[in-house]
């Protein structure tokens, strides 16, 4: 099914009252090449219940509006229902029906088995990369990861004694800024940016893997520079990005007798701030996309919906980039 064209309207369309309010993601609808991301959805079959099979790029697009306004699936489906400004984004015309809230839940169950998410993210990256708005290849990675508390954290036991702490988180433990050590129950996402905030690659683990784990399957290999925080630095990593002619820009840590000499206090400062670049990303998943808490039990679900935060945030940004780029 092609991206319907919002200009041909229908006769209940037509009666609507025209007003900017709803055409505050029309940017963001011209902006995306739609057709190619249909063309990686062209597999999904909506269903084969026997209810309404729905579109699968209109799902794709209501699960973007759900990250954008960090929307629960019976939110998402009342949203559609009622408001005009989704009904344009996703394509529906006012008389008709929207899906249910499992149709959302069953397609990213859909999303998530025939391993879609890395293809999407690489798609539009390469769109942005098409536009000028992002440097595929050869440029900076910045790397970092944060903790996400579990949906069910607390060890308590449902009516027939069974745990409701979901069992495929773990404990994270670290440091706070005041020195006290603090714990959280739940997974944690890692990911690499470039310097204009752009999401290049992701992972998701339980809580308790360390960071450094996840760092070479978040490059690529070529990049010119890579910037990260001192929990990153070890031996293997540094001879790793020796060997690809990467540039090390990983903060530099004190050890116990071996504190840091005041080249490496000068290197630190030159370069946390182009690496703190990846905290601000975190920081707007977490203030506007509510990435903080696990919405559902279990590692897989959790990390689909990270995924789409993370396709979501790169979008809004790129349109941001484009437009400052134009000014």
């Amino acid at each position: 099914m092609a991206w319907k064209n919002v200009n041909q309207r229908s006769l209940a369309d037509s009666m609507i009252i025209d007003h900017d309010a709803l055409k505050e993601l029309d940017d963001v609808h011209e902006f995306i090449d739609w057709h190619r991301i249909e063309s990686l959805l062209q597999g999904i079959h909506a269903s084969n219940r026997g209810e309404k099979a729905w579109s699968p790029l209109l799902m794709f697009k209501a699960l973007l509006l759900q990250s954008w306004y960090r929307l629960s699936d019976p939110a998402l489906e009342k949203q559609l229902a009622r408001d005009l400004l989704f009904r344009r984004f996703v394509g529906l015309d006012i008389a008709e029906s929207v899906p249910d809230h499992s149709s959302f839940w069953r397609f990213r169950q859909t999303l998530q088995r025939l391993s879609l998410m890395d293809k999407l993210l690489n798609e539009i990256n390469q769109q942005l990369s098409d536009q000028g708005a992002f440097i595929k290849s050869g440029g900076v990675s910045i790397v970092d990861a944060s903790v996400i508390e579990a949906k069910q954290c607390r060890p308590n036991k449902d009516k027939d004694g069974q745990s409701t702490q979901d069992p495929e988180a773990n404990w994270n433990v670290k440091a706070g800024s005041d020195g006290k050590r603090k714990s959280t129950y739940g997974y944690k996402a890692h990911m690499s940016v470039d310097e204009d905030g752009l999401i290049k690659a992701t992972d998701f683990t339980a809580g308790n893997v360390h960071d450094s784990n996840c760092f070479t399957d978040l490059l690529d290999g070529d990049e010119s520079a890579v910037y990260a925080d001192s929990a990153y630095g070890s031996e293997g990593h540094d001879k790793w990005l020796k060997q690809n002619k990467i540039e090390n820009r990983i903060i530099r840590r004190a050890y116990r007798n071996k504190p840091l000499t005041n080249q490496d206090k000068q290197f630190n400062r030159l370069h946390s701030g182009t690496r703190s670049t990846v905290e601000r990303v975190f920081g707007v998943l977490n203030l506007h996309y509510g990435m903080a808490k696990a919405r559902y039990m279990g590692l897989a679900r959790n990390r689909t919906r990270f995924e789409l935060m993370c396709v979501a945030h790169n979008i809004k940004r790129g349109l941001s980039i484009r437009q400052a780029n134009c000014a």
